[in-house]
């Protein structure tokens, strides 16, 4: 059984200074930095890195992390909007205002090899909440759809960026 690999590279370099003629020989062992051992403890280090990013995305996926619903009632002028969150003290995330806080609808969209396109209300004194979930690939005609119905519905412009 082998234990490392050696690999030896041979440089020569010729320097001429002042009609002096010089030759040196460089030999390096480039993999013996890294015995059979030491890689195996490497990636044992992914294999459980790798063990803890799946259990957090699992656990994510069983708790269904940031779904919920948004209600908006006319009647009362309140728009409810309610999300899971992980599990402890403060798992659900309830939001409450009313409809003439809202100041507008927001769609944000960026293109590209990764492109995103997320639908958000912004509200005087809290900033803007997303509506959309940050992984929904949402086509333009529909997010355009979607902020088209709830800014006819709440009364609000809409505001692209």
């Amino acid at each position: 059984m082998v234990n490392h690999i050696n690999i030896e590279v041979e440089v020569e370099v010729k320097r001429d200074d002042s009609n002096l003629d010089e030759s040196k020989l460089i030999r390096r062992n480039l993999i013996s930095l890294f015995p059979s051992q030491q890689i195996g403890i490497v990636l044992s280090f992914y294999g459980i890195a790798g063990l803890f990013i799946s259990s957090y995305l699992w656990c994510t996926i069983f708790w269904n992390v940031g779904s919920g619903y948004d209600r908006f009632d006319r009647k009362e002028g309140i728009v409810c909007i309610f999300r899971w969150g992980f599990p402890r003290k403060n798992r659900r995330i309830f939001l409450r205002f009313l409809m003439k806080d809202i100041q507008s609808i927001k769609i944000e969209v960026k293109e590209g090899i990764y492109a995103r396109r997320v639908l958000y209300m912004e509200i005087r004194g809290q900033g803007a909440v997303p509506l959309t979930r940050t992984d929904e690939n949402l086509t333009p005609r529909e997010i355009e759809q979607k902020a088209a119905e709830l800014a006819y519905f709440l009364r609000v412009p809409i505001e692209v960026f």
